[in-house]
């Protein structure tokens, strides 16, 4: 069986190439943008420091270093088995599992060290959240609910921005919560999309995933509802924060972008798919995070 590369590699065979490839270091720009979200939302209760900063932007990167690590480690086989995703870095043998699993190892360490200068809340906080996002690793092989799971591992992101500016929950109390269920909506929404590129071989493998369980035509329309959630739930994170003008250019912008990225998918079409998941994502993210920054610079 000959190992198709897969999308958003980079070339090279140096070492620091592998492990980017290895965790895929692009799909960062993902979640840390609401990271920051949450950061700048908290920067109208707290100050928010150079140094803080950098110590955010540092836990988020290390912890998401740390959970694809660590995914890929646990599926090797299933990644070797996998036309798709055989030539990832340890079924291939570019690295080998010990040289994966030493940076899983230094990668928690480094969050855990973040987190802790930091503020004590996220110090305490940190050991759950990293555990949550390495248990999503197993999910697919006992619930279709997986893409939730990793919705949710992601949806720490900006709780933890702002926790880590604040060092308490928002007020009101469901700010916090209406911003976790955006990202959560959208990232369970765009894993279902990436999944519709392996229904087969879920199948076959006996392997949990929405797309597998219920076909191409259903988990589009699932995806669709959640993205439709998302945004609705950027709505509420907006009127708890009683957010101005940008703000709801942003969550306009996001919905339009949502929908762009549905209408490149469709049922038996999905040549388009490596565009919407990562190029659309990584634009919807930043876009918004553009918006609320613009926001607090104009107040």
């Amino acid at each position: 069986m000959t190992a198709v590369r897969e999308g958003q590699t980079f070339d090279g065979r140096s070492l620091l190439v592998r492990y980017v490839n290895f965790v895929k270091l692009p799909h960062t720009v993902f979640a840390l943008p609401f990271a920051l979200v949450g950061a700048t939302l908290a920067s109208y209760v707290a100050v928010v420091t150079p140094a803080l900063l950098g110590w955010i932007v540092l836990a988020f990167t290390a912890a998401r270093f740390a959970a694809m690590g660590f995914n890929r480690i646990v599926d090797r086989e299933i990644d070797a088995a996998n036309p798709r995703t055989a030539s990832r870095e340890i079924p291939s043998g570019a690295l080998s599992v010990w040289a994966a699993g030493v940076a899983v190892v230094i990668a928690s360490a480094l969050f855990l060290f973040a987190s802790y200068r930091i503020n004590p809340l996220c110090f305490m906080l940190a050991p759950l959240a990293l555990g949550w996002v390495m248990v999503y690793s197993y999910t697919k092989r006992f619930t279709r609910l997986s893409h939730v799971v990793l919705g949710i591992g992601l949806a720490i992101a900006p709780v933890g921005g702002y926790l880590a500016v604040t060092g308490a929950w928002s007020v009101p109390w469901w700010l916090l919560v209406a911003l976790a269920s955006a990202v959560a909506a959208w990232v369970a929404g765009f894993d279902i999309l990436y999944s519709l590129q392996d229904v087969e071989f879920d199948r076959s493998q006996r392997l949990y995933s929405i797309p597998a369980a219920v076909g191409e035509r259903r988990a589009l329309t699932l995806a669709r509802g959640l993205h439709a959630v998302a945004v609705l739930a950027l709505v509420a994170a907006g009127i708890a924060a009683g957010a101005g003008l940008a703000y709801w250019m942003g969550v306009g912008v996001v919905a339009v972008l949502l929908g762009y990225e549905h209408s490149l998918v469709h049922p038996g079409d999905l040549s388009k798919l490596d565009a919407a998941f990562f190029t659309m994502n990584g634009v919807i993210s930043i876009a918004f995070f553009g918006f609320v920054l613009l926001e607090r610079m104009l107040a």
